[in-house]
């Protein structure tokens, strides 16, 4: 089972110029192959003028879909590279559409190659590049006493506090990484001699910033 995963949230465009051609690259999360079809279906009509719109994509997970289309260019110049950035990114959920305008000259298979790659990079860069992980949602409830020591606990593990309720007790909201919730739950049992208690959700992915 995949556990942490990276992807982007947010739509990004690039554009790159070459020998007067320009490529515009865009870039959008997707989670099946009806909506990375839509979407270049999107920019297809967007660019019905464009002499091409190459495109690639990555659907799912752990065994993930990949396709993509050279779409008119000589074979393995455009759709191949454009995929090339998204697995050398190990992106997941994406797809990548790269619209060309012709500028007159030929660019050669190598041209081709940067050209493509570079406006596939240059929308990447334009949106942001995120972890998912999936975590477990837990509350935990100490007594004012106790507290100082859950909260140096929990920053020690660069865990942070999502929320807190302060009544009788104070119940402070957490998402941990699913492979460490019980080893965090045990070092908090003992460091307050039990007198702790958690009420665990149902993991979710949980979406983190990633440092290129």
């Amino acid at each position: 089972m995949v556990k942490e995963y990276v992807t982007i949230l947010e739509e990004g465009v690039g554009e790159i110029i070459e020998k007067k051609s320009r490529f515009i690259g865009y870039v959008r999360h997707v989670e099946s192959e009806e909506e990375a079809i839509s979407f270049v279906t999107e920019i297809k009509k967007k660019h019905y003028d464009a002499r091409h719109n190459c495109y690639a994509y990555s659907i799912g997970r752990e065994q993930p879909l990949l396709r993509f289309s050279d779409d008119g260019e000589p074979g393995g110049t455009a759709g191949k590279p454009i995929l090339e950035v998204i697995t050398g990114e190990q992106l997941h959920d994406i797809c990548i559409v790269v619209t060309r305008y012709f500028g007159g000259t030929l660019l050669g298979t190598g041209g081709l190659v940067r050209a493509y790659t570079d406006a596939a990079k240059a929308c990447i860069t334009a949106t942001e590049i995120v972890c998912k992980r999936m975590v477990v949602p837990l509350s935990v409830k100490t007594n004012y006493t106790d507290l100082g020591k859950i909260q140096y606990i929990l920053g020690n593990a660069g865990i942070d506090i999502q929320d807190s309720e302060y009544g009788q007790d104070v119940v402070i909201k957490v998402e941990i990484f699913v492979d460490d919730v019980e080893r965090m739950k045990k070092v908090m049992v003992e460091a307050t001699a039990a007198r702790v208690s958690f009420e665990q959700e149902k993991e979710i992915f949980s979406v983190q910033k990633r440092t290129r």
